[in-house]
């Protein structure tokens, strides 16, 4: 059987990368589309200045408007608040065996999260020994983000003092779901300048939180607003953070390994 040599096949226009060898910078782009720098170090496509930043800022001003929106109507007994209240309960009948729906509620507990972001703190730290030492100062944004969420969630909890589906006050917006999207975010893209391929610790993150919001409104922790609301918290904390934290991006690649 013949083949076709390396060095005539097709592999896509000429004036981009194509298809061999692999191209890492696919595996960030949808970031990039959200307001997120790609990796420091690698090539990205010519683009207007400021525009990466005006993605970051509208996607952040539209995840501070639903927060509003949805606090509003949670606050003043809203249309939106009784739907919440009548899904939640149809996805508490509707829950997996508790055993697994409890293991998905616990990602949100500070004792995992937190020790998920830690090591990658760690590891980026190690990683920025390497390098210039002011690298090292990357890893506070995150841990200010992170300090910033029992703040932020402890007053709002204050101010709406919603009751929980099991009763009780003081349960929007959801401690858990914002301190696993902060936790699990954060390390994920402290994470994203020491890899080849950047999507497993991303889709890691995202899969993570997902997985833990179904888990508290199935135990019955949680309304699913409550979870909405902790998540577009999250992720302005994690947009801010990135922001600042790039700010000390290598000005070219550093080998995995």
């Amino acid at each position: 059987m013949s083949h076709t040599p390396r060095d005539l096949r097709n592999t896509g226009r000429h004036d981009r990368s194509g298809t061999l060898p692999p191209v890492p910078e696919r595996s960030i782009s949808f970031l990039r589309r959200l307001g997120f720098p790609g990796r420091a170090g690698r090539p990205e496509r010519p683009e207007r200045p400021g525009s990466a930043r005006l993605r970051a800022v509208l996607t952040a001003a539209f995840c501070l408007l639903v927060l509003s929106a949805v606090t509003w109507q949670i606050a003043s007994r809203g249309p939106l608040r009784a739907a919440d209240e009548r899904l939640g309960d149809a996805m508490r009948r509707a829950s997996p065996p508790v055993p697994l729906a409890e293991l998905l509620a616990d990602l949100g507990n500070m004792e995992v999260a937190l020790s998920a972001l830690a090591v990658a703190m760690a590891c980026a730290l190690w990683r920025a020994r390497r390098r210039k030492p002011v690298l090292r100062y990357a890893v506070l944004p995150y841990a200010v983000a992170m300090a910033a969420v029992p703040l932020v969630v402890s007053l709002l909890k204050a101010w709406i003092g919603r009751a929980g589906p099991l009763g009780g006050s003081g349960f929007y917006p959801s401690g858990h779901a914002a301190t696993a999207a902060v936790a699990f975010g954060g390390a994920a893209l402290l994470l994203l300048p020491h890899v080849r391929r950047g999507w497993p610790p991303l889709a890691a993150a995202v899969a993570l939180t997902l997985l833990n919001g179904p888990g508290l409104v199935w135990r019955g922790y949680h309304w699913p607003l409550d979870v909405l609301a902790s998540w577009c918290l999250a992720w302005v904390l994690l947009t801010a953070a990135y922001a600042v934290a790039s700010r000390t991006a290598p000005a070219s690649p550093e080998p995995p390994g």
